[in-house]
């Protein structure tokens, strides 16, 4: 590995935004409706109504991203959490989650949360890692979701 860059998201980095997380998720789940209006339209989905999205990038690769979305003041949800299959396994989980929670508190963020599943464990780990903890869950906005976290900042 060399230097890994965090960015922020700008308007040319949509095409990766969308292709990371298409690919995981619809190799272990179906993209639902919300999927395709956030990957295909994040400034509209994500950014304008106060969320972030951040990518780690070597050299000119970029390898991994995610986003905030702003739930209500102060609490964020983190979503679209992807790695390029071939960068899997260089921590850049790890590293992406823990400049997503710095980018939430210097938003004014106490609290993030995120809804996931429980068949994904790698990714279970990751954010118990990063200091996320089950909470009671209300998952009906998502298909496949069975398991919330959250960790306050």
């Amino acid at each position: 590995m060399n230097h890994i860059q965090i960015i922020d998201y700008k308007p040319d980095l949509q095409p990766y935004f969308e292709n990371i997380n298409k690919q995981w998720i619809a190799e272990l789940f179906a993209l639902e409706e919300f999927d395709r209006l956030q990957l295909e339209n994040p400034d509209e989905n994500i950014i304008s109504k106060g969320g972030a999205i951040i990518f780690a990038q070597e050299n000119d690769q970029v390898l991994g991203t995610v986003a905030l979305s702003k739930v209500e003041d102060g609490v964020y949800e983190m979503i679209k959490m992807g790695v390029m299959p071939e960068a899997r396994g260089k921590k850049l989980g790890l590293l992406l989650g823990q400049h997503i929670l710095i980018k939430a508190k210097s938003m004014g963020g106490h609290k993030v949360v995120l809804y996931s599943n429980t068949k994904l464990a790698p990714a279970l780990s990751l954010y118990r890692k990063l200091g996320f903890r089950e909470a009671a869950k209300e998952c009906g906005k998502y298909e496949r979701c069975d398991i919330k976290m959250e960790i306050s900042i």
